[in-house]
């Protein structure tokens, strides 16, 4: 059993899972880890076995066509028994000398309570990259995608939401992390299973981290592990909500998952206590 195996899907970003891998070796060569790399290859088209001669116990799981994000990442979870899984997104760099890995599993052993941690996360840029969240209200795509937002009350219902009053500079307890870059312990896996796979992409992280709080484990936010995230926002790239309706695939998954995530817990708001 792996101490950690770090999860990444792969649609047509094999280059960016190298760069992505290169930095996280250089940075675990003293961690003392047995960890182990799950690629999950969507019908990508890329010669992604040369991953596997390239990195120390490295897998490629092959899926005929894109499944989606939870379901990629639960056939990782089934195929690789790990003590922890860490759930990457490719587009993602680790500074060196940190012991990124070693750190945040260390984290991990010793909170046994907490089910899911999320790191703090940078822009290539440097600038502070918002990774945890309150859960949302329903209304919290149309301040996102349109002029409602610029609005006072859109302003205020946005910055809770992103948790901009919070001294991002603490590991505390929070809502839900975002699932470029999260850690889930094997336990909570066993107890309450991966992703929902009802959501091909988008809201799953937000599901999970409410499903481990129901099922009575922490969701944490760690400030001083960090990564690079490019975060490329595919859903946004086409402004205005109902021209990237028409334009945009990506903005009709989003909407299509949020109407199932808001479908699924309607009748669930109550106030999860976020401690230890």
């Amino acid at each position: 059993m792996f101490d950690v195996c770090v999860t990444i899907v792969n649609t047509k970003e094999r280059a960016e899972i190298e760069k992505s891998l290169d930095s996280l070796f250089a940075d675990s060569m003293e961690s003392g880890l047995n960890f182990g790399i799950a690629v999950i290859d969507n019908s990508s088209g890329e010669a992604v076995e040369e991953l596997e001669k390239k990195y120390t116990n490295l897998r490629v799981l092959r899926q005929e066509r894109n499944m989606g994000f939870g379901y990629s990442h639960n056939r990782a979870f089934e195929a690789v028994t790990a003590k922890y899984y860490f759930i990457l997104n490719p587009d993602t760099e680790f500074p060196a000398g940190q012991n990124f890995l070693r750190r945040l599993v260390k984290f991990m052993d010793e909170n046994p309570k907490i089910g899911m941690a999320g790191p703090k996360i940078f822009y290539p840029d440097g600038s502070l990259q918002y990774s945890c969240y309150r859960f949302p209200s329903f209304f919290q795509p149309v301040f996102s995608r349109t002029s409602a937002g610029q609005t006072e009350t859109g302003k205020k219902a946005t910055g809770r939401y992103l948790m901009k009053d919070f001294d991002h500079n603490l590991s505390i307890p929070v809502d839900w992390v975002m699932g470029s870059a999260m850690i889930f312990r094997r336990a909570a896996y066993e107890q309450i299973g991966g992703f929902d796979e009802r959501y091909f992409m988008y809201a799953e992280d937000s599901d999970l981290c409410r499903r481990l709080w129901e099922a009575g484990w922490a969701v944490y936010y760690v400030h001083d592990i960090h990564l690079r995230h490019t975060h490329g926002r595919a859903s946004a790239k086409v402004p205005g909500v109902f021209r990237a309706l028409i334009k945009n695939p990506f903005t009709r998954v989003h909407i299509y998952s949020w109407l199932k995530y808001f479908f699924k817990w309607r009748n669930n708001r109550h106030y999860y206590p976020h401690d230890i």
